[in-house]
């Protein structure tokens, strides 16, 4: 694998790939005014107590479960971390909105109090400004138009490691290939931004 990117040499394999930690990483973005992530980061912090909440009061879960469900509500482009849930159960345990019980096994569920439901009731107007752009985003990720660029990087990502590890023994072929990459960026990053100005006018 070659930062993200991967070749599944197996019989029958996929062949040219991208790892679901580096498909993550393109949901991972900074936050421009009025985009969906803020900071750099997914949410912004307290957001994902919110979040929990509002899964836990549509039904009790496992603390994998609220993680499966995030991921499909992003169209499967963002997982939050175990140790980013698991913190946040906790906190919401010790501040009496969420309780725990344990299942034959061992294995923890967790469900919304009486407290945690007025919580979210006293916060309705953020939870669902939340909510609203993780459906915002989840569609966005799916939508014809990031599906076509996604097949593009794809398509660079095999044209640049085709010939590998022959080619990048070759100086003078690398070079070339960081030139022509670099200039690409570039022009991307100037297309981004003027995109960005038009849609701020």
């Amino acid at each position: 694998m070659w930062n993200g990117i991967w070749m599944d040499c197996s019989p029958g394999g996929r062949g040219w790939d991208f790892d679901r930690d580096f498909m993550g990483w393109l949901g991972g973005g900074r936050r421009g005014r009025g985009g969906p992530f803020r900071g750099g980061r997914m949410f912004e912090q307290g957001d994902l107590k919110y979040v929990i909440l509002q899964l836990l009061e549509e039904k009790p879960r496992h603390g994998y479960e609220i993680i499966k469900a995030l991921e499909e509500r992003f169209g499967g482009m963002y997982s939050p971390s175990a140790g980013t849930v698991y913190p946040t159960l906790t906190l919401l345990e010790d501040m009496g909105y969420a309780r725990v019980s344990v299942e034959e096994g061992g294995k923890k569920v967790y469900s919304i109090t009486d407290e945690g439901r007025a919580y979210l009731a006293q916060n309705r107007s953020a939870v669902d400004d939340i909510f609203e752009r993780i459906a915002d985003l989840g569609s966005t990720f799916l939508s014809d138009a990031v599906m076509d660029v996604n097949r593009a990087i794809k398509d660079v990502a095999q044209a640049t490691y085709r010939g590998a590890p022959r080619v990048f023994r070759d100086r003078e072929a690398v070079t070339k290939i960081r030139e022509t990459l670099d200039r690409a960026a570039k022009e991307i990053e100037a297309i981004v931004r003027e995109s960005r100005e038009r849609s701020q006018t």
